[in-house]
């Protein structure tokens, strides 16, 4: 007496128990084997850099298709940065040569977007031409006084090769290509029994205030450096050298979060 035999609900629910238990120990064990790491630096430091690194050192590397979809970004980039120099010129009283103009001309009628899975001859022509003029030389040498893409030079030396026919980005190619990163990338890869996930967000001063919501179980932080600009001035206001973001902004940050805990 008083022995009730278990009900096919009772089954179900220790059923339903033992799976719910087996599953959390399965991610417990998967959290364990995963790295979480968030890279943070201001713009244009390297972050999406490293990701694309990582990309191709761990991960399976870029296929055509990717490759092919590059090409838009490494022809807006070089011509971007064409643009920038001949904007920057009248201000660092530097004259361009008067046979340019027409290439000047050219350059500055375009979008700022390339959307073109090829060079075409015209805009080929105005980058070489502009490229072996003495004032824009002497622009790019004077280059930390007003903003331009470090790759640069790297693509008008390479503009030939870029205008061919067959022309498919490489890995430095695309490595050297800036896009401006907005919200939050992840990357995710395996060396061994570890998976690696790193957050790359947004380095512009619009973009930082999303850093201290990644902030949360993150194994390890990355902050980015770009010794090439450590006396250039900040991309959103030229007001403020790189150094002065680095040395202030996520300092702030860390003691604002003491605070609030």
């Amino acid at each position: 007496m008083g022995c009730v035999p278990s009900s096919p609900v009772d089954h179900q629910a220790k059923a339903r128990n033992d799976e719910i238990e087996s599953q959390l120990k399965r991610d417990r064990q998967m959290a364990k084997n995963e790295i979480k790491m968030l890279l943070l630096g201001a713009g244009e430091s390297g972050k999406s850099t490293v990701l694309k690194q990582m990309k191709i050192i761990n991960a399976d590397g870029y296929n055509a298709q990717e490759r092919e979809a590059y090409k838009e970004i490494i022809y807006s980039n070089t011509i971007q940065s064409m643009r920038a120099i001949l904007e920057a010129m009248p201000q660092l009283d530097i004259a361009l040569a008067p046979q340019n103009d027409a290439r000047r001309a050219t350059i500055m009628s375009l979008p700022p977007q390339i959307e073109a899975d090829f060079l075409p001859r015209d805009l080929a022509d105005a980058v070489r031409g502009l490229w072996r003029d003495p004032g824009v030389r002497e622009a790019v040498r004077r280059s930390r006084e007003f903003q331009l893409n470090d790759s640069a030079v790297y693509y008008f030396n390479s503009i030939d090769r870029m205008a061919a026919p067959e022309y498919m980005p490489t890995d430095q190619d695309i490595l050297r290509s800036r896009v401006k990163t907005t919200g939050i990338t992840e990357t995710a890869f395996a060396v061994g029994e570890l998976t690696y996930k790193l957050f790359d967000v947004g380095g512009q001063r619009s973009e930082r205030k999303k850093w201290i919501h990644c902030f949360e179980n993150v194994t390890a932080l990355v902050f980015l450096v770009s010794l090439s600009e450590y006396d250039q001035m900040l991309y959103e206001d030229e007001s403020v050298v790189e150094v002065e973001v680095i040395l202030t902004g996520t300092g702030e940050r860390s003691w604002r979060t003491r605070g609030r805990s």
